[in-house]
C-alpha cells in the first residue's frame, strides 16, 4: 500500500529536517566550543546535595553572595567577580561559611553543621555537600 505525498509537500518535509538536523549541530558545537571565557573559566553553576529541610535556593542565594554566580570566573587560582578579586582558597572557605549560615526560610534556625565545598576548575561547575543536624539546634520557645 502506497501513500500517495505531493511533491511541495515532500520539499518541505526535507527542508524542516534539514532545518532542525542544523539546527541541533550547531547548538551542540556552540556548547563544544564554549568552555570558558577568554579571561578563565566561568561559574557555570551551583550543585547543592544532602539538605532535606533547608531550601536549596537558600543556599545557593548565600553562595551566590561570596561571588560563585553567572558572571564571575575563574582564573588560575583567583575568582574574580564583577567586583572583586578573591583567592580561590579564600573563596571556597567563605563559601563553606555562607552555606553554614543558611536558615529555614521565616526562622532563625541555622540546622546545617558541616559543609563541603568543591569546584571543578574545568567545568566551573560548585558541589556543595550539607550535613544537617537538628540534634544540636537551639530553638527559643516564648510562652505568651
Amino acid at each position: 500500500m502506497f501513500i500517495k505525498v505531493r511533491r511541495d509537500t515532500l520539499i518541505i518535509l526535507m527542508l524542516a529536517f534539514i532545518l532542525i538536523t542544523s539546527g541541533r549541530l550547531m547548538s551542540y558545537m556552540s556548547y563544544a566550543s564554549s568552555n570558558g571565557t577568554e579571561n578563565g573559566v566561568a561559574i557555570s553553576g551551583v550543585i547543592v546535595k544532602g539538605n532535606d529541610i533547608v531550601p536549596t535556593d537558600s543556599i545557593k542565594t548565600n553562595i551566590a553572595n561570596v561571588g560563585f554566580r553567572s558572571g564571575s570566573y575563574i582564573q588560575g587560582d583567583t575568582l574574580i567577580t564583577s567586583k572583586r578579586k578573591v583567592p580561590l582558597n579564600e573563596a571556597l572557605e567563605n563559601a563553606r561559611q555562607a552555606a553554614m549560615l543558611s536558615t529555614l526560610p521565616g526562622t532563625t534556625v541555622a540546622p546545617i553543621k558541616a559543609v563541603d565545598v568543591k569546584l571543578d576548575k574545568n567545568t566551573g561547575i560548585l558541589t556543595v555537600n550539607v550535613v544537617e543536624d537538628f540534634s544540636t539546634v537551639q530553638v527559643n520557645q516564648t510562652s505568651g
